[in-house]
């Protein structure tokens, strides 16, 4: 028995060993390459033409937009003009709020978006059923939503959550189905003539088969969940960075809103990057035939 323990421990430090090591490949491949530069590259660029849109030239289209050098100098001021920087409270206040509100909606859609395009792709009847209704529901827009998440759920907060759900959900369900359908049918024939029973079929084929699509739907959702947060605080909600933005506009607080919109373009960066990181993890075999 300590003989199998010590077999399987090793291996353990082995997998995890290679994992280390293939990660490292791949971040010396990526600095290695021109990407990270070009990167680096297209941010400056853009900072670049705001500066000269908004403090150079004074465009007439920009003249009332603060430029980089009044929201930087705002977002790191110990002393806010408008209250909200890197120095108050109430900046991450706002942050931990969104940020729990997608992550609930985030998990829920992935936790019925998953299963539910899984067996959309799997059995045509199912489909049949679902996909219609799907696809009537899916173009809606999230602000068509607000009154009706407003009058089903009773409190502000629930019905922000189920906004951010829906703009998630639709696209987990689109690209777990797709993943299901591209997967060759040969599998499937290989499989059965192999003996293979409906759920090893659907463990052993579906699911392996159909996880990168689910992960870079998982991306996709997760931008959806963001933006579709934001509209909800905007009209829903008491803090969070949609009510950040909406409350600095009707308040004349031109840089707080800038600061909030890239805030949300970081933490949502970051949150596609984790998700991504997660599907390296549970998908070795792809990032080995990348790497």
């Amino acid at each position: 028995m300590s003989h199998s323990n010590s077999i399987d421990v090793s291996a353990v430090e082995e997998g995890v060993a290679g994992s280390g090591k293939l990660a490292l490949i791949r971040i010396k491949q990526w600095l290695q390459s021109p990407a990270p530069y070009l990167n680096l590259l297209g941010v400056c660029g853009f900072v670049a033409l705001w500066y000269l849109t908004t403090e150079v030239f004074d465009l007439p289209l920009f003249n009332k937009l603060p430029g980089p050098k009044a929201t930087f100098s705002e977002w790191v001021s110990p002393s806010p003009v408008y209250g909200i920087s890197l120095h108050t409270h109430e900046y991450y206040q706002h942050i931990g709020i969104s940020v729990w509100r997608v992550f609930q909606a985030f998990i829920l859609a992935t936790c019925l978006g998953v299963p539910i395009g899984l067996f959309m792709g799997w059995k045509k009847k199912f489909k049949d059923y679902t996909f219609p209704l799907l696809e009537v529901l899916r173009p809606i827009p999230m602000l068509a939503w607000v009154p009706l998440a407003i009058l089903m759920w009773p409190g502000r907060e629930a019905s922000i959550v189920f906004l951010t759900f829906l703009g998630s959900f639709f696209a987990t369900v689109l690209n777990t189905l797709l993943g299901v359908e591209s997967i060759d049918e040969s599998y499937f024939r290989a499989a059965s003539s192999l003996g293979a029973s409906e759920k090893q079929i659907f463990f052993k084929v579906i699911v392996p088969g159909a996880l990168p699509f689910v992960f870079t739907g998982l991306q996709i959702s997760m931008g959806y969940a963001w933006f579709s947060l934001v509209a909800g605080e905007m009209l829903a909600g008491e803090f969070g960075l949609g009510y950040l933005i909406w409350n600095s506009y009707t308040l004349v607080q031109y840089p707080v809103i800038i600061i909030a919109m890239i805030t949300l373009g970081v933490i949502g960066s970051f949150s596609s990057l984790l998700i991504r990181l997660i599907g390296d993890k549970l998908m070795q075999w792809k990032v080995r035939e990348v790497a």
